[in-house]
């Protein structure tokens, strides 16, 4: 059975009724129009470019403290366990304001929750260094600091879900996920570059300083050149009154959590976020122990520039199958399986590499194709409930950041218990296979936030 089918001549009877009828329907269109206006390609384009810089500025912001994370224990004599304190509080902060985040997006725009989240969290980056020497416990303020610095960072991926549902047709949503969404990768190789550089010249506080005052000067360029100027105002009043958004998103969740597809798009995108963050924190491990002598800067470095093309790649491949007239759901699938199944293979041939080269391409290429996961999983929320995608990623990046935390500390136990890396990429296989399986059976792309008349309507572009 083919997952990929196009579109026959008389799959949108809806079309042809409304072309028949323009009457009915003029008033309709236009009022949808007025009210969820669409960017139009040469915008969408400045701002897909713009919210790169910005999601790329986001990892350096969040990378920053990692990498100074040596010399900060250094000065401050912090043993292990009190660096990881420090460390671990961003991810604690990281979850709780998810779900808040999107909530917010879908009422007053998910522009205007980047804007102010961003100039707090590039202010809080900027500030870290004078708490840091003016505070009587650098320890305390550290970490209340990466706390805050996580409550801030939480809301970003949720907004843009959010808003590139509202901004964005469905057949370029997935380029502009996949191209923002490389950003990260971008961040964590220019900060690991530029950053170091940095620290060994001119110390830990240049590295905060330099990356939080760039991501202000983000912000303020976005507000000035494309929000216009207009003051970023986000009141009680306007949080209650979402228009027709805010009414769906109240009436239906309940419903929403009953439908097969958006279970089907929480479980799958736990299990590619759990994987992923236990790829992202055993890997170097993995090499240090399985390769002693291979240098750092080589497997640190290489997956991550494999990662941006393929995720660039990922989302025109998607864009390009979608506006050729194939299903949109098989789509999804397809990239999701790229994502899920065919990395898998890869993460198994880990367990038997014994080259430095070989494991390095292995890596490389599981990387790479998990990128491919921007134009499945994380596009199909925007699919499936445009009225409150940014909720509802919130949730779902919440789910993910909690069992990728519980994942990282089971793979450090089987590591001790076996003492074989084999168990763990064996989990991790397992855990995506699992999640593939549910996304493939009951994934759709059909809305499911509105009720069945509405939703013929909602499924036209105009």
């Amino acid at each position: 059975m083919a997952i990929l089918q196009k579109h026959g001549k008389n799959s949108s009877p809806d079309l042809g009724s409304l072309k028949e009828k323009p009457g009915e329907t003029a008033g309709f269109q236009k009022k949808w129009t007025e009210s969820n206006p669409n960017w139009p390609r040469p915008l969408a384009r400045i701002w897909t470019v713009v919210l790169l810089l910005g999601t790329c500025l986001l990892y350096c912001a969040r990378v920053a403290m990692p990498i100074c994370a040596v010399s900060m224990a250094e000065q401050f004599k912090w043993s292990k366990r009190e660096s990881g304190m420090v460390l671990g509080s961003f991810f604690w902060g990281y979850c709780f304001t998810q779900v808040m985040g999107g909530y917010v997006s879908d009422r007053v725009g998910g522009e205007k929750v980047l804007l102010l989240s961003a100039a707090a969290w590039g202010a809080m980056t900027a500030f870290t260094p004078v708490l840091a020497r003016f505070c009587s416990q650098p320890l305390v303020s550290m970490t209340l600091s990466r706390f805050l610095m996580g409550l801030l960072q939480g809301v970003h991926y949720p907004s843009l879900a959010s808003l590139c549902s509202q901004k964005v047709v469905e057949s370029e949503r997935g380029f502009l996920m996949s191209t923002v969404g490389s950003g990260s990768y971008l961040g964590t190789l220019v900060i690991g570059g530029a950053g170091s550089l940095m620290l060994d010249l001119y110390g830990w506080e240049s590295v905060f300083y330099v990356s939080g005052l760039l991501s202000v000067l983000w912000a303020y360029c976005m507000w000035k050149y494309l929000l216009k100027g207009e003051g970023p105002i986000i009141t009680l009043e306007s949080l209650g009154s979402g228009g027709t958004q805010s009414k769906l998103s109240k009436r239906h969740w309940l419903r929403l959590f009953k439908q097969p597809a958006v279970c089907a798009v929480i479980i799958t995108h736990l299990c590619t976020a759990s994987t992923f963050f236990t790829l992202l924190s055993w890997l170097p491990t993995f090499f240090k122990d399985t390769f002693p002598e291979a240098k750092g800067w080589v497997f640190n470095v290489i997956p991550w520039f494999v990662a941006i093309p393929s995720s660039l790649f990922s989302g025109c491949l998607s864009d390009h199958l979608i506006s050729q007239g194939f299903d949109t759901a098989g789509v999804r699938k397809l990239m999701q399986f790229f994502s899920m199944g065919v990395s898998s293979l890869f993460t198994l041939l880990l367990c038997g590499t014994s080259t430095f080269p070989a494991a390095v391409a292995f890596v490389s290429a599981t990387m790479g194709l998990t990128t491919f996961s921007h134009s499945g999983v994380s596009v199909n929320v925007q699919d499936l409930a445009p009225s409150c995608a940014g909720a509802l990623f919130g949730v779902m990046n919440t789910c993910g950041a909690f069992t990728g935390v519980i994942m990282v500390y089971f793979s450090g136990y089987l590591i001790e218990a076996t003492g074989s890396w084999a168990s763990v990429f064996a989990l991790i296989s397992v855990v995506n296979l699992l999640g593939l399986a549910m996304f493939l059976v009951f994934a759709e792309a059909r809305r499911v936030d509105i009720d069945g008349m509405k939703a013929r309507y909602h499924n036209i572009h105009i």
